[in-house]
């Protein structure tokens, strides 16, 4: 019975009951040393035994900087379900458990495919996870972990995860926690009593009480060895120091040759054949450790010498001098099979006190097999470790490089740029130093500096080795100065990067910076037309896109700044094969523009979805930047969809991220969806306001193009707050600009904007936006005009005319799913006398985002394997979401499922 903890048993109880029942479920239990989280995953263990299959792993010292040496202890009974998953995922866990051959994977890939090898076996019967010493174990096996902890839903699988508080607290943020307190005094008793096996004065219990605050741990050890306790005067003691000091007391009676024995045990983390082999070479034994199991401080069980406690290892290693420490690790080292090559590049790191050539460059050796099976947290770890055993400052530099390089692909850009300050101090040559100020900039570009990135890319751009690196550079400098809202200078770079077309023979990089330039230009007011023109052949005639290759994002750029289907055919398959190919650092940016483009045309759902899974891995690989822009662009998506409650969410934490990082571009986005939403919503005052605002904030940033302005919506509001002669000193610098840009689209609305002011004959200039409009896939715009015509019909007392254009409007504004529009719509269309008659708009509305994601996927033709691939889900998890989306819907199949939302667009 575990005195005190009750209710943590009864927690975990419930959890491996869930399991049995087909629910998934995770939690962490968290506590410092002694509250008896190892005792209640004991417990959960004793529960979920014959009913239930039990994976257990628990951290160690020496394997904290072995990459997934926990995940391969945790999942070494079912290796046999790796080879049945998905490719991808199976080619990455192999690789991540150097079972196989170094494989293009990722962090999320690796967790993916350890979600799905749970699941698997989940298949079979209800699996429980028990992973102790969360703090100690290797940072890629803890990210594996909990993000497989976090999508268990609908599987029978259960995951407990337990570590030190406040070591491990970050690596379960988002996780049910349970912090372990100390027992109450009278549970106090119990425990010390039967320890003691004999009642305890109560003065003596209340002493231990004070002096341990209920810590069970230290109440048995102080109860049992007064004397340590004694030595510890100023209470009450910091506790695990408390127990720490009662170890250390027990130890100091050993023998001298028991206590060298308990060291290398602790240096070989229990492992019995390799503490034998190198107590030997020390001119030991492990017979020695006999006098420590008689004092019950270990004890030998299946090759393995088990500590009393973590503490009492820690206690066993440190208090020992840094010569005998280092003499241990060495002699460890040398025991360790052939084969365990990143163990003892560890422990020989460990035993050497200064420089070592050659033990640096076992330790990079570590770090690169980690780089292969993308353990960067790992690598990036060895990478440091091999840079302060190195000679010369020009190793360390290039090593500290490595490190910084590897701790941005692990998601922890402090780490990164901490490191990256290091190698500045070393003054490396110049090749190195470009390496990192280029990593540098990459960094700030993702996390949202891109003030200084913008800086610090020209000043790369201007020393770069090659025209490929400078064009690479520029376009990213084009990229960081739009988004920033500093449009001259996007468009001198653009200038300089046209310079630089002629060395550029490689076709994505020639195409990027055509269409950099062609970006740049558009938004600047200018004709960019013909560089997005010439970069859609290049791109035809480009390879299968690279996994991690950043650049593809610009290659929607054409269809998109275009507003026509030109080029789409080509460049289509290429986003398809890139999003495929691409690593969590490039999808978030990729999904970003395939979501800006879908809705800009009748895929509102898809777009959507699209923006939530990237707003999902913007998240989880801290790419601020990127999370920026799609949760502007969902904003934008749900004002238009009439959803106001997600469009203000969103706005909030946009602009947030946009205040923080100087990204004016997106902040202007924000500003467009809360004016368009009060519009929709017959807040005309506020939309005057919003877009009033927006007018101005662009026109500070330079941004020229007609595309990006919001006149026509703001002449609309401006009619309907009665502010006509206003909308009419406004409207003809839009037209002009319109006028000037050519587009259809752009002159679809300027024509829609004269209809809106014209005094009688309005038919031309909605006939002719109407017109226009049949050039371009934007739906949305086309209902625009089709209400804004019939409204100005019905006031016009045309209502048989008006109900043919308001019609045409509902239709379409029900087919997006633009529901406050479609209100208008129909509300206008009753105005004429006519009976309306809704279509079921409001399927959307009870969907999450996950299930639509899932839904769409699924109409697409994936299969259910499939779909949890590319969404980080198990396939029970995707079947789960799939059985809700067919009860809100009332639909029974998939074939009535892609039906519905094909006519929903």
């Amino acid at each position: 019975m575990l005195v005190g903890r009750d209710d943590e048993v009864a927690a975990l109880g419930r959890l491996v009951a869930g399991a049995r029942l087909g629910r998934g479920g995770a939690t962490a239990l968290l506590g410092e040393p002694g509250m008896g989280k190892s005792s209640l995953l004991t417990d959960a263990a004793g529960r979920a035994g014959g009913t239930c299959r039990v994976l257990t792993a628990q951290g160690a010292t020496s394997e904290t900087e072995v990459a997934f040496a926990g995940l391969s202890q945790l999942l070494a009974p079912v290796l046999d379900r790796v080879d049945t998953l998905p490719a991808r995922q199976r080619d990455a866990l192999r690789s991540a458990l150097a079972l196989g051959a170094p494989a293009g994977g990722d962090r999320l890939a690796v967790g993916a495919a350890t979600l799905a090898t749970l699941t698997r076996c989940a298949e079979e019967s209800p699996v429980v996870v028990l992973v102790d010493d969360l703090h100690l174990l290797d940072v890629p096996s803890v990210q594996a972990l909990t993000f497989a902890a976090r999508r268990l839903a609908a599987d029978p699988v259960a995951m407990v995860l337990a570590g030190r508080d406040p070591e491990a607290a970050a690596a379960v943020e988002g996780l049910p926690v349970r912090r372990l307190g100390g027992v109450s005094e009278e549970q106090a008793r119990v425990l010390v009593e039967d320890a003691l096996g004999s009642p305890v004065p109560r003065e003596r219990l209340a002493e231990l009480y004070r002096r341990t605050g209920g810590n069970p741990l230290a109440l048995v050890e102080l109860a049992t060895d007064p004397d340590a306790g004694a030595e510890m005067p100023g209470l009450p003691a910091a506790v695990p120091e408390a127990v720490a000091r009662t170890f250390e007391h027990r130890v100091a009676r050993l023998p001298a040759a028991a206590q060298a024995a308990l060291l290398v045990a602790a240096v070989a983390d229990g492992d019995l054949a390799t503490t034998t082999a190198a107590a030997r070479a020390l001119g030991a034994d492990a017979a020695d450790l006999g006098p420590a199991e008689d004092a019950g401080l270990v004890r030998t069980a299946g090759g393995r010498v088990v500590f009393r406690h973590p503490l009492l290892q820690s206690v066993a290693y440190t208090r020992r001098p840094a010569t005998e420490r280092r003499a241990a690790h060495r002699a460890v080292a040398d025991a360790l099979l052939p084969g365990d090559e990143d163990r003892r590049a560890w422990h020989l790191a460990e035993s050497v006190g200064g420089v070592d050539a050659q033990v640096a460059r076992l330790v990079e050796a570590a770090a690169e097999r980690a780089v292969d099976r993308w353990g960067c947290a790992v690598a990036s770890t060895s990478f440091e470790r091999a840079a302060g055993l190195s000679v010369t400052p020009a190793e360390r530099a290039g090593r500290l490089v490595r490190a910084a390089e590897n701790a941005w692909a692990a998601g922890d850009a402090p780490r990164a740029l901490a490191l990256l300050d290091e190698v500045a101090v070393l003054r490396p040559e110049p090749a190195v130093a470009f390496a990192a100020d280029d990593l540098r900039a990459t960094v700030a570009v993702h996390t949202g500096s891109l003030r200084r990135a913008l800086e610090m890319l020209v000043d790369l751009a201007h020393r770069a080795p090659d025209a490929a690196t400078r064009a690479r550079l520029l376009a990213d400098g084009v990229h960081a100065a739009l988004f920033l809202g500093s449009t001259p200078t996007a468009s001198g770079l653009a200038d300089e990067l046209a310079d630089t077309l002629p060395d550029l023979t490689e076709p994505v990089s020639r195409a990027v910076a055509l269409l950099a330039c062609g970006v740049a230009h558009v938004l600047a007011g200018r004709d960019g037309s013909a560089e997005f023109r010439a970069a859609v052949p290049l791109l035809e005639a480009a390879g299968a896109p690279a996994a991690g290759d950043l650049r593809w994002p610009w290659v929607m750029s054409a269809p998109l700044f275009l507003r026509d289907t030109s080029g789409e055919s080509s460049v289509r398959p290429r986003v398809t094969e890139a999003r495929r190919a691409a690593t969590p650092a490039a999808l978030p940016g990729l999904l970003f523009v395939i979501a800006r483009y879908e809705a800009t045309v009748e895929s509102w759902n898809r777009a959507e979805a699209d923006y939530s899974l990237a707003i999902e891995v913007a998240r989880e690989t801290g790419q601020t930047t990127e999370l920026a822009a799609s949760l502007a662009g969902r904003c934008w998506l749900a004002s238009h969809q009439g959803d106001a409650e997600g469009c203000r969410a969103d706005a909030a934490a946009a602009t947030a991220l946009c205040t923080q990082g100087d990204l004016q571009f997106f902040a202007a986005w924000v500003r467009f969806a809360l004016g368009d939403l009060a519009l929709s919503d017959g807040d005309a005052g506020t939309a005057v306001r919003e877009l009033s605002t927006l007018q101005d904030l662009l026109a500070g940033q330079g941004l020229a193009d007609p595309d990006l302005s919001p006149v026509p919506e703001l002449v609309e509001a401006l009619v309907r707050t009665g502010e006509v002669d206003r909308a009419r000193e406004i409207a003809p610098g839009y037209v002009a600009a319109a006028e000037e840009k050519g587009r259809p689209w752009a002159l679809a609305r300027a024509r829609r904007t004269t209809g809106l002011l014209a005094d009688d004959d309005v038919d031309d200039a909605f006939r002719a936006a109407l017109t226009l409009h049949a050039s371009t896939r934007d739906a949305f715009e086309t209902a625009r005009t089709h209400l804004a015509y019939g409204e100005r019909l019905r006031r016009a007392g045309r209502r048989v005319d008006a109900r043919e254009q308001l019609r045409a409007a509902l239709g379409l504004f029900e087919g997006l799913g633009a529901r406050r529009w479609a209100d208008r719509t129909a509300a206008e269309l009753t105005a004429t006398g006519e009976s309306v008659q809704r279509s079921g708009t409001g399927w959307r509305a009870e969907l999450t985002s996950q299930e639509l994601q899932v839904a769409l996927l699924l109409t697409d033709g994936s299969t259910t394997r499939e779909a949890a691939a590319a969404l980080y889900l198990s396939p029970k998890t995707v079947e789960y979401h799939l059985r809700k989306v067919y009860t809100k819907l009332d639909v029974h199949s998939r074939d009535e499922l892609a039906a519905l939302l094909t006519d929903g667009g």
